[in-house]
């Protein structure tokens, strides 16, 4: 099946056009996925691209499953992924409350299915399903709610709302629910029309999602139950092994701020002529983990602070932290990617449409 996207409301002009009409974006993407002809230079590159870490990523993530009995296909592209010839076929979002957007099982669906074809069509590569765990996310009313249709057939918003009056929680993954998510589920199923199914949902939300769980056990969880059978490897880069691969990425960021920033300013500028801004640009691209909080880092001076709170680091003192505990350090959306990229040997990426 082919989908017409420029028959879909509400679509940006920007995504449009790098489907139909690449020529207009191409100097704001290295690639032309249509170019399938350059598929194997590109495979080429990231087989033979040297990443010394990597056997310290393959470790942390068989610890990430120590907990699970997972399927003999997630081992089998575990265990894949000393060879140099195995590639990434990632996806990731946000921990949305009961798996979030429906786009979130599209987008992992895709990379499963691209995933496969892949295999078929590309002799002496093999290509595995990831999926990015966004957990260092602090933004909670991003994800603290879904949409359903309820019995009236209206669109309605169910929340979660755990009492929380603070001004900043921390990384959403590391949040645990309260006894107020049995007044969600409870309206959740006051408020879907009864099926041959309903119950069957129900109790499986229920089995993952429960008081005194976090957002990210519940969310992995779910997928891990929808999807393990086809191999997809849930990837956490919150734990303090993948942190500490991350150091290099960090550093530089903390290092060269001002020339990234200036290549962010150009670029959005560029885009905002035809399209629209992706992003908000800040002066440093890392937050930091400061009394249970997670703190934008702003340059100040020669120095840095924390964004909406009292407190600086010289550029000495913001490097010794980052020595002995770069577990405290996540990337903001402009440096995720780049994260990504540096761990793990990326193929393809499915995004959401932006």
């Amino acid at each position: 099946m082919y989908i017409k996207y420029d028959s879909i409301p509400n679509q940006h002009k920007l995504f449009l056009d790098y489907i139909n009409d690449f020529p207009a974006v191409q100097s704001f993407y290295k690639k032309d996925f249509r170019k399938t002809y350059n598929y194997i230079k590109t495979f080429e590159e990231l087989s033979s691209h040297n990443r010394p870490f990597f056997g310290e990523v393959i470790t942390d993530i068989k610890k990430q499953y120590t907990a699970y009995r997972y399927s003999k296909q997630t081992e089998l592209n575990i265990n894949s992924l000393k060879s140099p010839k195995t590639l990434a076929v990632v996806t990731g979002q946000q921990l949305g409350i009961f798996g979030g957007p429906l786009y979130t099982f599209y987008k992992i669906i895709t990379a499963i299915k691209l995933a496969n074809e892949l295999k078929l069509k590309f002799e002496g590569y093999n290509f595995v399903p990831f999926f990015w765990l966004e957990a260092d996310d602090h933004d909670f009313e991003e994800v603290n709610y879904f949409n359903i249709i309820d019995k009236e057939n209206n669109l309605k918003k169910v929340e979660y709302l755990d009492g929380f009056t603070g001004s900043n929680r921390g990384n959403v993954g590391n949040v645990a629910f309260n006894n107020e998510l049995n007044t969600m589920l409870n309206e959740l199923k006051n408020s879907i029309r009864p099926t041959e199914f309903s119950d069957i949902v129900a109790d499986n939300i229920v089995s993952f999602y429960k008081p005194g769980v976090t957002f990210k056990e519940a969310f992995k969880k779910l997928l891990f139950n929808f999807f393990d059978e086809y191999g997809l490897i849930i990837f956490d880069p919150q734990t303090p092994a993948i942190k500490k691969c991350l150091k290099p990425i960090f550093m530089k960021e903390l290092d060269d701020y001002r020339e990234h920033s200036l290549i962010a300013v150009e670029t959005s500028a560029n885009l905002e002529e035809e399209y629209h801004a992706q992003i908000k640009i800040k002066p440093v691209n890392l937050f930091l983990n400061e009394d249970d909080g997670r703190y934008l880092l702003e340059p100040d001076e020669d120095n840095f602070k924390l964004k909406n709170k009292r407190k600086k680091y010289t550029k000495d003192e913001i490097f010794q932290v980052l020595n002995k505990q770069p577990e405290r350090f996540s990337p903001n959306v402009l440096l995720r990617p780049i994260c990504q990229d540096y761990l793990l040997p990326t193929a393809f990426y499915i995004a959401g449409a932006r």
